[in-house]
Formats: structure tokens, C-alpha cells, sequence
């Protein structure tokens, strides 16, 4: 089976969670319609991150525990420890963000920048170490069928209105066959539009949040 599509989603979050401390950082106090449009975005991102843990740690880590040699258990132990730090930065960026939100004030919006700057560390050292690590353990016990299970329920909870955003997110950067695969998978009804619908939904969330459609890639 191919694990190629978690690269997609891990590129889309190395890109997006770099560019959030700046852009947190760059709203005026007392402007609440832009805290408005930056505190949505921050917030989407910050659930795909959540989400996508989430799945992995109910689908993906019982399941490598189980048919792995013994071996993989320190690997399994530490994804969840490494999950866990995120985790707790996630919960405090989600205070901050309400807290900001409701403020627009420069306290709040300071602290959850300077939040979102300490995640990155544990974040990139997270997905890198997945990647090399977990994702060859991944294509060796995990059937195809299983791993699309864990895929979908990471997106499951996404409001259907904002599906095309997130696919276009994640194509903005995506390799074309990894695309082509996501979208073969999708159901037929939604194939023939749903790389026109996300590449439009991207290109406008980012003029809104970024101020261009074309913000800076993951390597820029």
C-alpha cells in the first residue's frame, strides 16, 4: 500500500503552522474583523492537526502494537509522547484563540503567537520522525483498507462545506499523483469537480488570511 498522501497532509501543516505566529502577530489591536478571519484560519489548522492525531491514535498505533514485533512498541510509545506535548500547546492555543477572539487585544494575541512558535519545534520533529520512522511500519502491517478507515475518520468530523478548502490546502503543494489518488477515492459524484472547487476555495481563503493565493510554500 502507499502512505505517500500523509506527506501531502504533513507538508500542508509544516506550511500552514509556520506562517501562523506572523500572522497572528501582524493584527492591529482592537481590529476584530481581522482577529475574525486570522483566528478562523488558525483555528481550521489547529483541527486538522487534532484530527489527524486523533485518528492515528485510534487506528493506526492498536493496530502496529498488535501485529508488530516488539520492536515497535517504543516507536508507537514515542508518536503518543510526542503526540501528547502537541496536544497540550493545542489545548493552550485553543484558550488563547477564544480568548483573543473575544478581545481582540494585544496580550492574547501575543501569547497564542508565542504559542504557536513553541509548538513548531516539537510539530516539525514530530512529522519528520513519523515520516522516516512510522510510515514503513505503516506499509508493512496496515492493509490499504485500513489506512483509507484511518484517513477518513481524521476528516470525518470536517464540516462538508469546508471539504473543498481542505483538499485545496493540501493540493497547493500536493505531488499530482498523490492528488489523483485522493480524488479517485472520493465518491464519483464529486471526482469531474473537486480539484476546480478546492484550487478556487484555496486560492480565495488565502487572499482573505495571506493576502495572496500563492503564500509561501513549505521549503520557501
Amino acid at each position: 500500500m502507499s502512505t505517500r498522501e500523509m506527506y501531502m497532509v504533513h507538508t500542508m501543516l509544516r506550511r500552514e503552522f509556520s506562517l501562523l505566529p506572523a500572522l497572528v502577530r501582524e493584527v492591529g489591536a482592537g481590529d476584530r474583523e481581522r482577529v475574525g478571519v486570522v483566528a478562523g484560519h488558525a483555528e481550521l489548522v489547529a483541527s486538522v492537526l487534532h484530527h489527524h492525531h486523533a485518528a492515528e491514535d485510534a487506528y493506526l498505533w492498536p493496530v502496529l502494537l498488535e501485529r508488530g514485533p516488539e520492536e515497535i512498541a517504543p516507536v508507537v510509545r514515542s508518536m503518543e509522547e510526542q503526540h501528547a506535548g502537541v496536544a497540550r500547546l493545542y489545548t493552550e492555543a485553543t484558550a488563547l484563540l477564544d480568548e483573543w477572539r473575544h478581545s481582540a487585544a494585544v496580550g492574547p494575541r501575543d501569547a497564542l503567537a508565542g504559542t504557536f512558535e513553541e509548538l513548531l519545534p516539537p510539530l516539525y520533529e514530530h512529522l519528520g520522525d513519523e515520516e522516516r520512522r512510522v510510515l514503513p511500519l505503516i506499509d508493512r502491517y496496515i492493509t490499504l483498507d485500513e489506512w483509507d478507515r484511518s484517513v477518513q475518520e481524521g476528516g470525518k468530523d470536517t464540516p462538508q462545506e469546508l471539504l473543498p478548502l481542505m483538499f485545496g490546502m493540501m493540493m497547493y503543494e500536493g505531488d499530482p499523483g498523490i492528488v489523483a489518488r485522493a480524488v479517485a477515492n472520493m465518491p464519483p459524484e464529486v471526482r469531474p469537480v473537486i480539484e476546480q472547487a478546492a484550487g478556487e476555495a484555496f486560492r480565495a481563503h488565502s487572499r482573505r488570511v495571506h493576502g495572496t493565493a500563492t503564500p509561501r510554500r513549505s521549503t520557501g
